[in-house]
């Protein structure tokens, strides 16, 4: 928890320890962050410092040994000698730019108080303590305060940060970050994920032994460009072995995270809003909160880190109804439909999808207004008769009837030209007056930094939300930024807009949330564009990506899973050739992957044949046996390359499902072995597969060398046999320890690789998947 020793504060988590202290000039010198150790002597972690290096600035008289800009600090500012990467940045009235803030006072407090204009964590068990250390600025008299919150229990450290104007002029506010790490090394690997529209999460690594490395985004959202969760490591750091930092930012706008070595090997981590295209105005008294930056450390390599994430989200981000439950398997209308929707189409899709045992129907876009493409209508949230006779609660009344529950689509934040809504109010949409406007997908923004449009659509979307016995929200929201401007504001205020614009999109959030407490939110942005703890803190689930491709989607999910737990990425099954990339893959490993994440379907059901409805059947009977452990157990990754390898493990390790994925095979490769993690080394477990046959077609003219007689590739001879014979599939059933699964992994059956195939031959094509269940033996 927080020791406080004179002017030593120390922060423990259960396997961690943040110190730093105020030294001399009263700044704030970090000591160290990794793990759990007992501080005796804190001058053992002091830098000593007796003569300055040259081409350097001495902070002042009195301490003409040491140069700021060789030190770590908890935050810093550009002015006294420090040329790093500042964790504030301001104009003052006079115009200039120097800050010093030094230590004021700090404050213990039991318990965490929540941010007044932004999403934060939260610590329903009053278990969090919380360290408030008052800054004040030397030469200006503002005011900053720099908050620190434990969660023991998750090892996180929380932190952001307040500025108070409490000088007599007016400031500009140009930077106010959320969090700062001076570590004492260079060399670092950051580890940041990248990509864009249906190709998300992409994982980079990066060596910085100098300069700076900047992961950003100026979309408006946290972006599929670049995720704002990092982590730092030591190059020797592997999955399971060294020093890890993982770094979350609870906010969901245009974001920031610098890294930067300087001329000493000094490494310097900030985190924040991005500062481009930033600046607040503060007058006398006014306040500016920062958003809450989240960071855990583990010894034990990437996936230690992921699960101090993983159950940090879980426990203190994700809240209300949905925080414990688990998630209804859902049917989308979307891929079968697009924005050809009608009453009659939708029913009839829903009782399919009843019948396989979906449990939530959901009408995705094309139900209101005049709505038949993406260039009109958006803002016009009333039915379209046309489509929907008896409206949302007669199409609801319907899929209730049909033993569903019912879901919908909405983007509120939007508005098309071509539509009701800006006919009434072009003051509305962002745009710059009089120049010409670069649309995204056919559609503006609404203006959110406006309260008066918030209200409005927050009441439209209370009308929508009312009229029906709905348990489901897609929010969606289909474009980035461009020619950022609020009509709202003043031309001196227009720094602003971005950041106002966010804090509209919380509001809307808290609203729609608090007053449908039974619904489940689930958020969206053209798929990951805006996929971040933000958001998490009123939409339990976020859609991961629009690309359901399952190959496409082993990247994409394996890139998430190293900062989101499972049970906050979404994925579907969807139809072949996928819509995205045209590839095929088997229906089973579209199930296999999609599994591995909140479960749905988006296909038209009612053009596949029996059996592939009734394998979908089994898919879902069997998401539903193991789907506490597939929602809320424990992740781990264990391979990933042309083989991805991944396990999820309940709590109480008693069960497990695991997943081996092929992208291509490669000829005369036919070992193969099944590691997990996570298991009880001593637990005896059932380890098995799923039994199956495959057509025959998929063997291709090579069916003749065991036919009695000559059958035809697609002739109506091969598709008469193919409906009555299997080829057999390999069975796996065993009794095994937690430690042999673990340490040398289950030896499966050999791979075809073209001399032979019977019941003891894996069939394992390009693209596909299989999944094992380890189940506990009671004995």
């Amino acid at each position: 928890m927080i020791d406080i020793r004179d002017n030593l504060y120390i922060l423990n988590t259960a396997t961690t320890t943040y110190a730093f202290r105020v030294m001399e000039t009263g700044h704030l010198e970090h000591l160290y962050y990794g793990s759990k150790i007992d501080i005796i002597d804190e001058d053992a972690l002091v830098e000593k410092h007796k003569f300055q290096p040259g081409n350097s600035i001495a902070y002042d008289e009195a301490h003409p040994e040491f140069t700021l800009e060789d030190m770590c600090l908890e935050m810093s500012g550009y002015g006294k000698g420090d040329i790093r990467e500042p964790f504030v940045e301001l104009v003052a009235a006079d115009g200039s730019s120097t800050t010093d803030f030094v230590f004021e006072k700090a404050t213990k407090l039991q318990g965490k108080v929540a941010l007044e204009t932004l999403p934060s964590s939260y610590d329903a068990k009053g278990e969090v303590e919380t360290l408030q250390v008052v800054l004040k600025d030397r030469g200006n008299g503002y005011t900053l305060c720099l908050n620190y919150y434990v969660f023991v229990d998750t090892d996180v450290i929380a932190r952001d940060a307040k500025f108070i104007n409490t000088s007599d002029e007016p400031v500009r506010l140009k930077r106010l970050m959320s969090t700062q790490l001076d570590l004492n090394k260079a060399g670092l690997v950051i580890t940041s994920f990248h990509g864009g529209w249906v190709k998300e999460m992409r994982k980079v690594d990066t060596v910085l032994k100098a300069g700076k490395f900047v992961n950003s985004s100026y979309t408006g959202t946290t972006s599929n460009r670049s995720n704002s969760f990092i982590m730092v490591s030591d190059e020797s750091t592997s999955a399971e072995h060294g020093d890890c930092y993982g770094f979350h930012l609870i906010y969901s706008g245009n974001h920031y995270e610098a890294v930067e070595v300087n001329a000493y090997d000094k490494t310097r981590i900030v985190t924040g809003i991005n500062p481009t295209g930033f600046e607040f105005l503060l007058k006398p008294g006014d306040e500016f909160e920062a958003p809450e930056a989240v960071m855990t450390f583990s010894k034990d390599g990437h996936d230690g880190m992921s699960r101090h994430m993983h159950d940090f989200i879980n426990e203190h981000i994700v809240r209300g109804d949905w925080k414990d439950k688990e998630r209804p398997i859902l049917l989308n209308s979307w891929e079968a439909s697009y924005f050809d929707i009608s009453e009659h189409s939708l029913v009839k899709l829903a009782k399919v999808g009843k019948k396989v045992g979906v449990e939530l129907f959901v009408m995705d876009d094309g139900w209101f207004g005049e709505r038949k493409d993406d260039k009109r209508a958006l803002g016009d949230w009333t039915p379209n008769n046309k489509k929907l006779p008896g409206g949302v609660a007669g199409l609801c009344r319907k899929i209730n009837n049909l033993g569903l529950d019912f879901g919908i689509w909405i983007e509120p934040e939007m508005v098309n030209v071509d539509s009701e809504l800006y006919r009434a109010h072009p003051e509305w949409s962002v745009d710059i007056p009089g120049k010409d406007h670069s649309e995204g997908r056919n559609q503006r923004l609404l203006d959110f930094a406006n309260p008066e449009v918030v209200d409005y659509i927050a009441q439209a979307m209370i009308n929508v939300l009312s009229s029906a016995n709905i348990s489901y929200v897609k929010w969606d929201m289909n474009r980035i930024f461009s020619d950022y401007y609020s009509k709202y504001l003043p031309a001196e205020r227009q720094g602003e807009m971005a950041h106002r614009y966010m804090m509209g999109v919380y509001k809307l959030a808290d609203i729609l949330t608090s007053k449908f407490p039974h619904i489940l939110f689930e958020g969206c942005a053209s798929g990951g564009n805006r996929f971040d703890l933000g958001m998490l803190c009123y939409f339990p689930q976020i859609w991961g990506s629009d690309n359901t491709d399952a190959i496409s989607r082993l990247a994409i999910q394996d890139g998430y899973s190293y900062g989101y737990p499972l049970n906050t990425v979404t994925a579907h099954v969807s139809s072949c050739p996928n819509h995205q990339t045209l590839r095929n893959t088997p229906l089973a490993t579209r199930f296999a992957v999609a599994s591995f994440g909140v479960l749905g379907y988006e296909t038209n059901l009612c053009d596949l044949d029996k059996e592939e409805l009734n394998e979908i059947k089994a898919q879902i009977e069997l998401y539903k046996k193991y789907r506490k452990t597939w929602q809320f157990g424990d992740f781990y990754r264990v391979e990933y390359g042309n083989h991805v390898m991944w396990n999820v493990v309940s709590k109480d390790k008693k069960q497990a499902i695991g997943i081996l994925a092929q992208k291509e095979v490669m000829p005369n490769e036919m070992y193969a072995c099944f590691k997990a993690k996570g298991l009880d080394p001593d637990m005896k477990y059932h380890f098995t597969n799923l039994k199956a046959g495959y057509n025959v077609k998929l063997f291709g003219d090579l069916i003749n060398t065991v036919a009695p007689f000559h059958i035809k590739q697609d002739s109506l001879m091969q598709n008469a046999v193919a409906k009555f014979v299997k080829m057999p599939g390999e069975t796996e059933d065993y009794i095994c320890t937690g430690g042999l699964i673990m340490n040398e992994g289950v030896r499966l059956h050999q791979s075809f690789v073209g001399t032979g195939y019977d019941e003891n031959v894996r069939f394992f094509p390009d693209y596909s998947a299989r999944l094992y269940f380890m189940d506990a033996v009671m004995e």
